[in-house]
Parts: structure tokens; C-alpha cells; sequence
């Protein structure tokens, strides 16, 4: 993007924070009403959330608020225990946040391989579009929830046909005003001025309120209730950080910066502290508010702050105005969303990347609209590590070197020594047909974990059971370590390049037969 002028960076901030502020707002009453709790408290919850990690989290541009995925978590609490109890939930979350980015465990999000994270998008951008097909339904005469149908869908498919032509017509007029904003306004005037006939903002819910007080949550102090709210805390937290920090990710590439990722979770936590505090359901990231943003040219956190400043006055002052605002103009803006959020090249190179990890995007995706985020990216992690732990099992082998003789014989191994990898290794030799000696080179292999030192036992035993002895050759220093620790060699040269007697003492077993 070419560099603006300060002047010019400001009014592009300004405004994408303005378009920002119109979707926070029905976003953040539709999952307090998921969570069960007041329209307030999520929008409280959007204001202070989106404020403190719009100014100190790690990722400029990046929006947060209230979030779906988490309202899923918190609405079995608040049902059971009350909306006091989702408050120290909610502080309790944001410890648990700041504790890992004290830690400085945010660099886990590395171990998230790409496949999963085009598996995390595209089952996000499914997501999205499914929660706007909640705008498509109304309650009906007995109270159950109906389709929209006749006039009344054609004029809502109108409505959004005509915001998102606005908003992919508007840059080829002018990238001066944000077309997510200029969607919004057009289909606001057309309604308003109009006498269109259609669902708006205030027929959700009044948005209008006071300042958020601060308060500490009325619940009794004690393990009872500490054994309640944990197990909620801890998942909250976890989903919280993972579609956090898979944001951050997400906008590191399309702005070609890097956020930090541990001063993300700082910065969740402390919004999420404060936010159990003055009456807020807590939030994370928000993708969907996150594109918008960038679409819309932010790249500085000022934009962010101003659309959680403006979400304020709009409770306070304006909510007379924002209840006006037609839900299918809101709708139109996520659907454009939705399409920019979807990586369709993933399409493309479905058939030309490797079978596991078509498999893993296409699960991820799966999961991620079945259940949850963090449960997505989770099983997704954990076949990734099978696919790979299968694979780099599959590829150990040995070759003989010419430094072998009569009496002595040398084993270069290739390949990774873990537990996968045991049994293709236990194959790889036959002992009665050695001589005397028999030295394993591991210039090209590295012992990682107990199955490997078993393994080499194992195969020490095999080799003394017919009158033979086993060597290491070139052991790492990391593999030196552990098979120390555990006894299983003896320093036997002491030269520059040291060979290892395998001592068979080393290892408890109870086979010592090999098998």
C-alpha cells in the first residue's frame, strides 16, 4: 500500500473505525443473546475489549470484541449460575492470558501448520456467512422462529444485493472512503427516506445505556465457586488466544508486517480483566470486524480506538440513530467479508498438495463449523503431527560404509529415532549375521525421545544375546545428553570424533530378548 500522508492516515483511520463501530454493533447483541445475558453486556464487553488491545495489543489494525465462539462457551454457565459468575469467569480468563503471555508461550501458535490455518479461514468465512442466515428468520405468531418469505426476503436480498454492489463499485470511484461505510450509508438512506419495509438494528434490541460502573462480581468467594469457573476460564482462554493470535497471523500477512504475538495475550488478558469488572461478557479477536478494518485501509491502532469510542456514544447519545441502520445493509458488508475471508486458492491447489494436508484443511474447516475454533485448530494440530511423525517414520534406513571389515561393521543411519520410527528401525538389522563389532553411525540421525532409548537397548541386548558388540558414532550432543542420563553408553575413545559402548545395564526392561 502506498504510503499516505499523516493528515491523510488520520481520516483514513477515522473512518474505517466508523464503518468498524456500524457491524460491532449487531454483531455484539446477537452473541449476548447467544450467551443469555443482556444486550449490554455485550456491548460493554465490545467497547472495553476493543479499546485496550486496539491501544496496547500487539497486532495495529487488529479489532476485537465479543465474539460467537466464546458466547457458545459462556451460555451453559450463565443458564446455570447466574451472570455474576460469567464476570469472574471472565476476569479469571484474562489471568490465565496474561500468565501465558508472562510466560512468553504465545510463540506456541507457530506449531499451527499452514494447511490447518487455510482449514481455520475458510471454516471461519463458513462461519460468518452461516450467522447472517439468522438475519433471514422472525418470530412467528406462536413464537417460533420462521423464514423470511415473499416480499419480505425479495426486499432483503435487494437490500443486500445493492450494499455489496456499492461496496465493490465505490474504489473504482475513489479508495478515499471506506466502501464498506459508503454500503451502509446508501442502503441506510434508501430505507430511511424510502419507507422500506425491513428489519433494523433497534428491532434487535435497544442499544441505548449508561456508562459501564465497575463492580466486583457478587458471587462467594470460595474453592466452590473457584472449582466452578475454571474449567470455563481455561477453555474461555484458550479459544480466546487461538483465534486471537490466528488473527494476528492472518493480518501478519496480508499487511507484510509482525505482530507480537505475547503481547497480544497481555493485552487480551488485561481487556478481559477489566471487562469481568464494569459488566462485560469478555471478547478476543474478531476476523470478520479484522477484515473490515483492513479492507477499509486501517493500519494504525487508531482506528481501532475510535471504534470502540464511537460504540460508546452510540450507547450513550446516538442510539436512536444506529437503531435505523437496515440489518441487510450490516448483512451485505459480512457477506463481502465472508468472500474476501475465504481462501479460494485453496481450492486450486487442493489436488496438487500432498492427500494429508488436502485432508487437514478440509477437517479443520469441518470441525470449525461443527464446533468450535479452538476444537478445530486442536485436531487439526494433532493430525498434522501424526501425518508427520507417520511419515518421517516411514523414511529411516541404513547404509554400510567402507570403513567396514572382516571383523567390523559400520551402520550410517538416516532418519529420526522416535516412537514412531521403532519397529522400521528394530528391522533394519539382523545381528547373527554381523560380525564382532558393529558401530552405528548417527551423523545423520538424532535420538528424540525413551522409545529411541529403548530402542537402542533393545537392539544392544539383540547384539550381546550372539556374542557381539554394539557402538555409537557422531551422537549429537542432545542425543549425548539423554543417553548419558539414562546410562546407556560408555565413553569407549576420547578422541576428537568419540565412539559409545551401549551398555545393556543401562536400560530397565523386561525384554530382554529384543521383543
Amino acid at each position: 500500500m502506498q504510503e499516505l500522508s499523516i493528515p491523510s492516515r488520520i481520516r483514513v483511520e477515522v473512518l474505517a473505525g466508523l464503518t468498524v463501530s456500524l457491524a460491532l454493533v449487531p454483531e455484539a447483541v446477537a452473541f449476548a443473546f447467544v450467551a443469555g445475558v443482556d444486550p449490554l453486556v455485550g456491548l460493554y464487553a465490545a467497547f472495553i475489549v476493543g479499546l485496550v488491545t486496539s491501544v496496547t495489543g500487539g497486532r495495529p489494525g487488529m479489532i476485537s470484541g465479543a465474539t460467537g465462539a466464546l458466547a457458545v462457551v459462556m451460555v451453559v454457565l450463565v443458564k446455570d449460575h447466574g451472570v455474576e459468575y460469567l464476570f469472574l469467569t471472565v476476569i479469571l480468563m484474562g489471568i490465565i492470558q496474561m500468565v501465558v503471555g508472562a510466560l512468553k508461550q504465545g510463540r506456541l501458535i507457530r506449531m499451527v501448520p499452514y494447511p490447518v490455518m487455510l482449514g481455520f479461514v475458510n471454516g471461519l468465512a463458513i462461519v460468518i456467512f452461516l450467522a447472517q442466515l439468522e438475519s433471514f428468520k422472525f418470530e412467528g405468531p406462536n413464537g417460533s422462529e420462521q423464514w423470511l418469505a415473499g416480499s419480505a426476503l425479495y426486499t432483503m436480498l435487494g437490500l443486500i444485493a445493492v450494499t455489496m454492489a456499492v461496496i465493490y463499485l465505490i474504489p473504482k470511484i475513489t479508495t478515499k472512503f471506506p466502501s464498506a461505510l459508503a454500503g451502509i450509508l446508501v442502503v441506510s438512506g434508501i430505507v430511511i427516506f424510502g419507507g422500506v419495509n425491513t428489519t433494523t438494528v433497534g428491532d434487535l434490541s435497544s442499544i441505548s445505556g449508561g456508562l459501564p460502573t465497575f463492580s466486583v462480581p457478587d458471587v462467594p468467594m470460595n474453592l466452590e465457586t473457584l472449582w466452578i469457573i475454571l474449567p470455563h476460564a481455561m477453555i474461555l482462554a484458550a479459544i480466546g488466544l487461538i483465534e486471537s493470535l490466528l488473527t494476528v497471523s492472518l493480518i501478519d500477512g496480508i499487511t507484510e508486517t509482525k505482530g507480537q504475538n505475547n503481547r497480544e495475550c497481555m493485552s487480551q488478558g488485561a481487556a478481559n480483566i477489566l471487562t469481568g469488572f464494569f459488566g462485560g461478557m469478555g471478547g478476543c479477536a474478531m476476523i470478520g470486524q479484522s477484515m473490515i478494518n483492513m479492507k477499509s485501509g486501517a493500519r494504525w491502532r487508531l482506528s481501532g480506538a475510535i471504534a470502540a469510542l464511537l460504540l460508546l456514544a452510540y450507547i450513550l447519545v446516538a442510539s436512536s440513530l444506529i437503531e435505523q441502520i437496515p440489518i441487510a445493509a450490516l448483512v451485505g458488508v459480512m457477506f463481502v467479508v465472508v468472500i474476501g475471508t475465504f481462501s479460494w486458492s485453496s481450492l486450486r491447489i487442493i489436488r496438487k498438495v500432498p492427500i494429508s494436508d488436502a485432508f487437514v484443511m478440509i477437517l479443520v474447516s469441518a470441525v470449525t463449523v461443527a464446533t468450535d475454533l479452538a476444537i478445530a485448530v486442536i485436531v487439526g494440530v494433532i493430525v498434522s503431527a501424526l501425518v508427520f511423525a507417520w511419515n518421517t517414520a516411514r523414511s529411516i534406513y541404513v547404509e554400510e560404509t567402507t570403513a567396514s571389515g572382516p571383523d567390523r561393521k559400520v551402520y550410517v543411519l538416516h532418519g529420526q529415532l522416535f516412537f514412531a520410527s521403532i519397529t522400521s528401525f528394530r528391522d533394519l538389522f539382523h545381528p547373527s549375521d554381523d560380525p564382532l563389532e558393529v558401530v552405528l553411525d548417527f551423523q545423520h540421525s538424532r535420538v528424540w525421545d525413551h522409545s529411541g532409548i529403548q530402542a537402542i537397548g533393545d537392539l544392544a541386548r539383540r547384539y550381546e544375546a550372539t556374542g557381539r558388540e554394539l557402538h555409537l558414532l557422531n551422537l549429537s550432543a542432545n542425543s549425548q545428553r539423554i543417553l548419558s542420563k539414562s546410562n546407556v553408553i560408555i565413553d569407549h575413545d576420547l578422541d576428537s570424533n568419540p565412539s559409545y559402548r551401549v551398555t545393556v545395564q543401562g536400560i530397565g526392561s523386561d525384554n530382554s530378548d529384543g521383543h
